[in-house]
């Protein structure tokens, strides 16, 4: 996901971010933050219900093409061979939308935004309380999450930092992060979004003089 120059760009735009803040900033980048599989279930699911729903409602035109397909000829269906007929192409639609949504692009596709959303900020929420949350002294940690398959990224702070800035104030580091994450900038995303973010530590919370690195400044790729 990154090279070895984009971690260390990374990690000085920390370094350098947490010179004038007592916060202290976890960068983690991820290629997905779920597979969701889930989706493709459903997804599969509702194309079999539909295959079913389509016989019902024109039976008589897909029993015609099957007739005419196996050389058929005024054929009597029996209700036993008819369920039959309905199961097998209920499976074979199912299988099919389950082979193709193995395809990662497809699935991310076919996620609602609402779900990929939510899953982003259920993984990073994750992340947060492993990395960051209450290792601090002063609970002054910060995450920034990247989800680079969903374009997503979440911003999520440590009790004294959430305390004094609103959620809100955030929206110009998203901006400068996803900008050039579009673009296929990771990096450059990464540090713009970590400049501003040190920006607005550094006036609501800014450095002691017996202030400590209690967290690492590198970016932590998952």
């Amino acid at each position: 996901m990154l090279t070895g120059e984009d971690r260390k760009r990374i990690a000085q735009a920390v370094s350098a971010a947490e010179a004038e803040s007592a916060g202290e900033i976890v960068t983690i980048v991820t290629p997905q933050s779920d597979s969701y599989r889930d989706v493709a279930l459903a997804w599969s699911i509702f194309i079999a219900f539909l295959a079913l729903a389509v016989l019902e409602l024109a039976p008589n035109f897909y029993l015609g093409l099957i007739e005419r397909a196996l050389g058929l000829w005024a054929h009597e269906w029996t209700p036993r061979q008819v369920l039959g007929i309905a199961l097998t192409a209920a499976l074979m639609k199912f299988l099919a939308m389950l082979l193709l949504m193995a395809w990662q692009p497809l699935r991310l596709a076919l996620t609602p935004a609402p779900i990929k959303a939510a899953r982003v900020h259920a993984r990073a929420l994750t992340c947060f309380r492993i990395g960051a949350e209450g290792r601090t002294t002063g609970r002054t940690g910060i995450l920034i999450y990247l989800s680079l398959a969903e374009h997503r990224a979440e911003i999520i702070a440590d009790e004294a930092i959430a305390s004094k800035v609103a959620p809100e104030v955030w929206g110009d580091a998203m901006h400068a992060l996803l900008g050039p994450i579009r673009e296929g900038r990771t990096a450059d995303g990464m540090v713009a979004a970590i400049a501003k973010v040190g920006a607005v530590l550094a006036e609501h919370l800014p450095r002691a003089a017996d202030d400590e690195n209690e967290l690492p400044d590198r970016v932590i790729e998952v």
